[in-house]
């Protein structure tokens, strides 16, 4: 079964059916009772609906399932606490223990029985996992949700990191993506470069200006790291003209911006705060413009002024043009991306408009491989509540996967290219994970109406034996989860 699998899931796409392209290259998948006929009649439509929905990409703790969820303070407070708790912890088991003079069952001390500290990190992480799986799950048709997952693995940090970036990694994303998704790109590149989970990913607090008075007492110097993933992936890209120069410039600019740390010198503990005492005074040069001293504004003129660049609107055009179209997509569609971007002033909604009327979205076979979130997702949706709502179950799969939640291996984030995610280890995995998910819907209905429910008109002849093929209907429901229509996006 699996070499058949195997080969089905890389065969050549289908021929896109509006309904397809709506739900698969544009969203998450379909779900149950979803009416693929009255989506293909208006397609486009569909998708732009969502797009005029008010506050469609927040998650906000109005409701009542994300009531527990926190901000990005009250996440890094807690995981300072909790730090602090657990070195203290390590320093009185490592320290020498006087036994007492009569060594009674009383007065015995088995640091096995001492309580663990709580891993307050992990319980924070999973709570903000289950609200974006939520929110994954429960949006109509998802296009917002992949917006949402494109932008936030373009400025992406790492969980990996530290346990402090576990805690806010959520939090960065519903405060520095969602809310600009469909708003102006140099609003979001501001709230991210903004945002303490960011400037401690790239160890901007370690960044002290050679000429500030911290550097001068210190002896301590720049760290390059945040300035040099700005102009390199979050804005200009590679290639673009900037120099090393620009970098360090960059760098120096960008000194002073900074998390305020547990013990408050600077401020609330795990808020941004601007340290003027770290700040590189005086005028600083960059791309060829002179930006005066200005503290903290210094950095944001800068900012301002390359989220409008050409460079920055041909290399965010290219990594939307890869994700939602082709691999290699047509440079026509990347020019009129790039040419919205600039005509807009970096208008987002106005760039997922342009891509829903973009003729080649429709007309180009559904060729990419569903990225190991959206196979989740779309899984899980196509089978509906069976499927189960605790989020360690999605988190197992998507680190099996290779795509961990909020883990990148670098801050380039995860790849988005077909080649990575369709190796044959990886296709088993999703093939185990298919059967998995097929044995525990014991409430779904037979292989052929889920296929008639989640692909429709469109499935192939051969899909369409292969499941009718099929030994079980645990078997069906697997094939059907792994066939080209099903993987294709």
């Amino acid at each position: 079964m699996t070499e058949a699998v195997l080969a089905l899931s890389v065969s050549n796409a289908v021929p896109p059916d509006p309904a397809l392209v709506a739900l698969n290259r544009f969203g998450l998948g379909a779900r149950p009772g979803d009416d693929l006929g009255k989506i293909a009649a208006d397609a486009r439509g569909y998708l732009k609906a969502e797009l005029k929905r008010q506050d469609v990409a927040l998650i906000t703790a109005d409701d009542s399932r994300n009531a527990g969820l926190l901000d990005s303070t009250a996440a890094i407070q807690a995981s300072m606490a909790a730090a602090a708790e657990r070195k203290a912890a390590r320093e009185a088991k490592a320290a020498p223990v006087m036994q007492p003079a009569t060594d009674t069952a009383d007065n015995r001390t088995d640091a096995k029985e001492k309580p663990a500290v709580p891993p307050v990190e992990a319980d924070i992480y999973r709570d903000e996992a289950q609200a974006r799986f939520d929110k994954a799950l429960n949006a109509a048709p998802g296009f917002v949700e992949r917006l949402v997952g494109f932008w936030s693995n373009h400025f992406c940090v790492s969980v990996a990191k530290a346990q402090v970036v576990r805690a806010c990694a959520g939090a960065f994303e519903r405060e520095a993506i969602r809310p600009f998704v469909l708003g102006r790109f140099a609003d979001m590149l501001l709230a991210v470069e903004h945002h303490p989970a960011m400037l401690f990913f790239l160890d901007n607090q370690q960044s002290i200006g050679p000429d500030s008075r911290a550097g001068k007492r210190r002896g301590r110097g720049l760290n390059e790291n945040l300035a040099r993933e700005i102009l390199e992936l979050h804005t200009l890209g590679v290639g673009s003209g900037y120099s090393q120069a620009d970098v360090t410039s960059f760098a120096g600019m960008l000194t002073g911006w900074t998390m305020a740390g547990r013990e408050g010198r600077l401020g609330e503990p795990g808020t941004f705060v601007f340290n003027a005492n770290a700040h590189q005074p005086g005028e600083a040069v960059l791309l060829g413009k002179t930006y005066p001293a200005g503290g903290m504004g210094q950095a944001e003129a800068a900012l301002n002024d390359i989220a409008r660049h050409p460079a920055t609107a041909r290399h965010i055009a290219a990594k939307l043009a890869r994700h939602f179209i082709a691999d290699d997509p047509p440079p026509q569609s990347v020019a009129h991306l790039a040419a919205v971007f600039t005509k807009t002033n970096g208008d987002l909604r106005a760039l997922a408009l342009a891509l829903v009327d973009m003729p080649e979205t429709w007309s180009m076979p559904l060729a990419k491989l569903r990225a190991p979130f959206d196979y989740v997702m779309a899984l899980r949706r196509a089978i509906g509540p069976a499927a189960g709502n605790e989020p360690q179950r999605s988190l197992r799969w998507l680190r099996a996967l290779g795509e961990p939640l909020w883990q990148p291996p670098g801050p380039n984030g995860f790849s988005d290219r077909i080649d990575n995610w369709a190796s044959a280890e990886g296709l088993k995995t999703r093939l185990d994970i298919a059967w998995q998910a097929a044995k525990q819907a014991d409430d779904v209905g037979n292989p052929d109406d889920m296929l008639a429910a989640v692909i429709g008109a469109s499935a192939s002849n051969e899909t369409k034996e292969a499941i009718a093929r099929a030994e079980s209907r645990q078997q069906g429901l697997a094939l059907l989860l792994m066939t080209p229509e099903f993987q294709r996006r």
